[in-house]
C-alpha cells in the first residue's frame, strides 16, 4: 500500500481554485463548509463521477519542521551506526548480538542486512519502549512490569515492581469485550469447565463441535452474506486463504497471501481510484506478460480502515470499479468489522451498500470481539470450497471453545441478541445519517458470475493491492 501523492492528471490538482489535499481533502479543514462545493466538483473530475457525494476525510498534516528534524535524526543515526559498526568490526567496541558460527558463514541469511542494521544501531536505542509486559487485563488501564537494563538496551532484568494503571493506547480491544468480568468471561468460564481449553484436532477430523457451527451461522447473519467459514488465527485467515482464492493454490498477511498465491501484483496508490481503474484498464486490454492472452481473472485487495493512517476504503467507488471491469473484490475488515457502521458490520454498512456487491468479506475476531481468530464470508459457493481447500482448514486445530464462546457471546451483545439492554462502548466513528448514505450510479454492468468462476480459474490471475 502506497501513499497517493496526488495525481498525474494535471486538470485534477485543482478546482475551482481550491487546492486538495491527501484524500481529495481541502487541506484547511477549518473552511469545510466554505469548501465543500469545491470538493464535490474535485473528487467528479477526479473519480469519474462514480459516486454522488463528496468523500470527505480528514488527516493532520506533518509540519515540515517535525519532517526535516526527523529525517536528520535518522541519518544522524544511520551514520553513527556505520561508524558504531566499524568499531566493532575492530574489536574496539563490544558487539553484544548474536553471531553465526564460523562453520556457518555460507548460510543463507535470515535477515537483510539493512534489517540488522536498523535493530543493532537505531532500535536498539528505544527498545525500551516496546515489547514491554503487562500483567492484568487490556483495557483502557494496565499493569506493566518494570525492567531494566545495564547494557543499553541489549537485555533487560525485571526488577519485580509492577507499575499500575498505565494508560493503554496501543491495544486491539476496541469495544472493550477483552475483560475477565462480565458476560463474555462468564460465558468463557462455563465453556472452558464443559469442554476444556483445547479441541486437539482438525475441523475435518474430530475438531468439528457445534459451537463452531454456531458461531458461523451468527457471523454470517451479522456480515448479511450466505455463509461464512471461521479460522483461529487472524493473519493465517489472509495468508493461507488468497493463494486458494487466487488459483495456483494491504497489510502484511495481504501481501503474504497475494505472493504465496503465484499470481501477478499490481499496487496502485492509496484510497486513489484513478490509479486503481488505470490498472484494471491496463491489464484488460494488454493482457498477461509476455503471452498477452487474457487475465481469468482479477482479484482486488483492499482493507476496510488502513489501521497507520485509520482512511476508510472509498468502498462505493471500488465496487463500482469492480463492476464496471468484471473484477473481483477481497474486502479485508480486520479493523473496522465491530468498530464502524450503525450497528458495527464494517464499512459495507458505513456506506449502506449491499454485502453481495463484495465477493469475499474477510475480518478478524481479535480486535472489536475481543477473541482470536477471523472469518471468510461471502456466497455458500465459495465457503464449500473454502472449506475442502484452504490449508488453515484442512491442517490447523479448531478454534479453542473458550475463544468461541467469547465470540458468540460479544457478537450477540453487538447485533442486541443477547437479552439484555447492555450496549458495547461508543464505537470508533459516527454513523453516516440514513439519508446522507453513499449511493453508486449504475455502471450497466453486473459484475462476476459469482465465486462458481473463481473456482474453476487456473493459475492466470492479477492481484491488486490498495
Amino acid at each position: 500500500m502506497t501513499e497517493s501523492e496526488g495525481n498525474k492528471n494535471e486538470d485534477c490538482h485543482a478546482a475551482n481554485g481550491v487546492k486538495p489535499g491527501r484524500n481529495g481533502m481541502v487541506k484547511n479543514h477549518h473552511h469545510h463548509h466554505q469548501y465543500q462545493k469545491q470538493e464535490k466538483v474535485y473528487n467528479a473530475a477526479c473519480n469519474g463521477e462514480l459516486y454522488s457525494r463528496p468523500f470527505i476525510e480528514s488527516f493532520e498534516e506533518t509540519p515540515m519542521l517535525v519532517a526535516v528534524l526527523t529525517y536528520m535524526g535518522y541519518g544522524i543515526l544511520t551514520i553513527f551506526g556505520y561508524l558504531r559498526d566499524f568499531m566493532r568490526e575492530w574489536k574496539i567496541e563490544k558487539c553484544h548480538i548474536a553471531r553465526e558460527r564460523e562453520e556457518q558463514k555460507d548460510f543463507v541469511p535470515l535477515y537483510q542486512d539493512f534489517e540488522n542494521f536498523y535493530t543493532r544501531n537505531l532500535y536498539m536505542r528505544i527498545r525500551d519502549s516496546w515489547n514491554r509486559p503487562i500483567c492484568s487485563v487490556p483495557g483502557a488501564t494496565f499493569d506493566l512490569v518494570e525492567r531494566s537494563s545495564n547494557d543499553y538496551n541489549w537485555t533487560f532484568e525485571y526488577t519485580g515492581r509492577v507499575v499500575k494503571d498505565v494508560i493503554n493506547l496501543g491495544s486491539y480491544n476496541y469495544l472493550g469485550f477483552a475483560e475477565n468480568t462480565g458476560a463474555c468471561a462468564t460465558a468463557a468460564g462455563e465453556v472452558t469447565v464443559k469442554f476444556g481449553v483445547g479441541v486437539a484436532s482438525t475441523r475435518q477430523e474430530m475438531g468439528n463441535l457445534d459451537r463452531h457451527e454456531e458461531l458461523e451461522k451468527l457471523t454470517a447473519s451479522f456480515l448479511g452474506v450466505e455463509s461464512a467459514m471461521a479460522f483461529g488465527m487472524g493473519f493465517a485467515t489472509n495468508s493461507m486463504n488468497i493463494p486458494v482464492l487466487a488459483g495456483k493454490l494491504n497489510h502484511a498477511s495481504l501481501v503474504l497471501g497475494a505472493r504465496l498465491s503465484g499470481s501477478t501484483i499490481r499496487v496502485f496508490k492509496h484510497n486513489n481510484m484513478q490509479s486503481l481503474e488505470k490498472l484494471l484498464r491496463d491489464a484488460i486490454i494488454n493482457g498477461q506478460p509476455r503471452t498477452h492472452r487474457p487475465w481469468k481473472k482479477i482479484l482486488i485487495l483492499v482493507e476496510g480502515i488502513y489501521s497507520m493512517e485509520g482512511s476508510i476504503i472509498r468502498l462505493p467507488e471500488v465496487i463500482a470499479l469492480k463492476k464496471k471491469y468484471n473484477a473481483y473484490l477481497y474486502l479485508d475488515e480486520a479493523h473496522s468489522i465491530g468498530a464502524l457502521g450503525p450497528t458495527g458490520r464494517g464499512v459495507v454498512e458505513y456506506f449502506g451498500l449491499d454485502p453481495k456487491d463484495v465477493d469475499v468479506m474477510m475480518g478478524t475476531f481479535t480486535k472489536s470481539f475481543g477473541a482470536a481468530g477471523g472469518y471468510i464470508g461471502g456466497k455458500k459457493d465459495l465457503i464449500d470450497y473454502l472449506r475442502s481447500h484452504s490449508h488453515s482448514a484442512i491442517y490447523a486445530t479448531s478454534m479453542s471453545l473458550p475463544v468461541v464462546e467469547q465470540i458468540i457471546t460479544s457478537m450477540k451483545c453487538i447485533m442486541g441478541e443477547d437479552g439484555t439492554t447492555v450496549d458495547p462502548p461508543n464505537r470508533l466513528f459516527s454513523p453516516l445519517p440514513l439519508n446522507q448514505r453513499w449511493q453508486l450510479q449504475q455502471t450497466g454492468s453486473t459484475g462476476p458470475s459469482g465465486p462458481g468462476e473463481v473456482l474453476n480459474m487456473t493459475n492466470m490471475s492479477l492481484t491488486l493491492l490498495g
